[in-house]
């Protein structure tokens, strides 16, 4: 007897929701404690910022509800290389905007 997921294992090894969850927890709790890292920033590049963290925050915290419920197109979304790009792009601007001043 033969058993099959519904979806085939197309995550990478790379892929890591716990990892990615509490860093996205973390930048979450650091955000709070220091809103200035976005605030202080002209309006286009804050547009910018906070559209990604949505995007970043957003994906990382629904991969792992995605993961145990299976829903076909949240799947897609996020698997896709541009969704677990976001979250090391947006770390990476905070920590880069938290070293500048």
């Amino acid at each position: 007897m033969r058993f099959e997921t519904r979806f085939p294992a197309r995550l990478g090894a790379g892929d890591r929701p716990l990892v990615a969850l509490l860093t996205a927890a973390g930048l979450s709790v650091w955000l709070l404690y220091q809103p200035a890292l976005v605030q202080g920033l002209d309006w286009p590049w804050r547009s910018v910022l906070v559209l990604l963290g949505i995007w970043a925050l957003g994906g990382a915290f629904a991969r792992p509800v995605v993961m145990s419920v299976g829903g076909r197109g949240l799947w897609r979304f996020s698997g896709t290389t541009w969704s677990r790009a976001a979250l090391p792009l947006f770390a990476l601007a905070l920590l880069g905007r938290g070293l500048m001043g």
